[in-house]
């Protein structure tokens, strides 16, 4: 029988802690098949995310972009992610796109963040304040919540929003001052032009780059990228396909092989000593989706 899971009622099971737990072990399985499928009329946009992993089953990512809805006062994006049994390919569930959406894409960076962020870290910045923001600061509070978090957003309004949610975050008045007061920064933005400059990173710093996902995007500038250790979620889905990445070894002034780890290496995302900077590159993709839709399944049947 086919179950729907909705946003609301799914994410009630659910704990940030057991997701990053939930991600590590679909990395100690086999490697995922994935594909993308992308459709378009105008400026609008059906975008078919699949995956595949032996053991786990299969899922379909499906979001249709209308940009247009906004003017209309309705969301510009919508979908379902298809959930399907790997024994006899049973449609097994249909989860909430933003459930799935939501979960995957924090939880994802906090993996990381347990690996290699140092544990007595005391203060996190959050750049930029919108919905994934808002996921960041419940993410990374489960796993480190002794910490102060502070906010900073091109706009205050925006970030006013984000305290209003969360009233023990502070905002930050200067990006540069801020940077250079945290001891972990992740970052949630849509800018094509490197915001984080690699001068301002300091000793013992954890960065997380969530924003950037076109070729024509990046969060932080090549110094960044040679000041730190570098890890990525997934080289398939990041090396050649974001310019968080692509742009600087393109230019020569990063190599690919300079990437350390990912999350098929997991054993690698360690910290080396107090001092040194990671940096972790949070691309996505359909494997990602599937090992949360899995876990999220499972909580919501009690499994979990």
């Amino acid at each position: 029988m086919t179950v729907l899971i909705p946003f609301e009622e799914g994410q009630r099971n659910l704990d940030w802690l057991a997701l990053t737990d939930a991600l590590a072990a679909g990395h100690d399985g086999p490697k995922a098949d994935v594909a993308d499928v992308f459709l378009y009329e105008g400026d609008n946009t059906l975008l078919n995310r699949s995956a595949w992993i032996a053991g786990l089953g299969l899922a379909v990512k499906c979001a249709t972009i209308f940009p247009g809805n906004k003017a209309a006062g309705k969301p510009a994006i919508g979908g379902a992610v298809n959930l399907f049994s790997g024994r006899d390919g049973t449609l097994e569930a249909i989860l909430d796109f933003a459930l799935v959406t939501k979960w995957k894409t924090a939880g994802d960076s906090l993996l990381a963040a347990r690996r290699l962020a140092r544990p007595d870290s005391k203060n996190i910045l959050i750049v930029g304040a919108g919905t994934v923001g808002h996921s960041l600061r419940e993410a990374y509070g489960a796993a480190f919540p002794q910490v102060q978090f502070t906010v900073w957003n091109r706009s205050q309004a925006g970030a006013e929003a984000l305290q209003a949610a969360f009233p023990d975050i502070a905002i930050a008045d200067d990006l540069e001052t801020a940077v250079k007061g945290a001891d972990m920064i992740t970052s949630a933005t849509m800018t094509t032009e490197p915001l984080i400059k690699g001068a301002w990173l300091q000793p013992g710093q954890h960065v997380d780059l969530i924003g950037a996902y076109r070729p024509d995007m990046r969060e932080v500038d090549d110094k960044a990228l040679q000041r730190a250790r570098v890890f990525v979620d997934s080289r398939e889905t990041t090396i050649g396909h974001i310019g968080e990445l692509k742009i600087p070894i393109a230019s020569g002034a990063f190599d690919a092989d300079d990437v350390v780890a990912d999350y098929y290496q997991l054993n690698r995302f360690k910290r080396h000593n107090p001092a040194e900077i990671t940096l972790f590159k949070n691309g996505g993709g359909a494997h990602l989706d599937l090992m949360t839709a899995r876990y999220i399944l499972e909580a919501w049947s009690g499994s979990v």
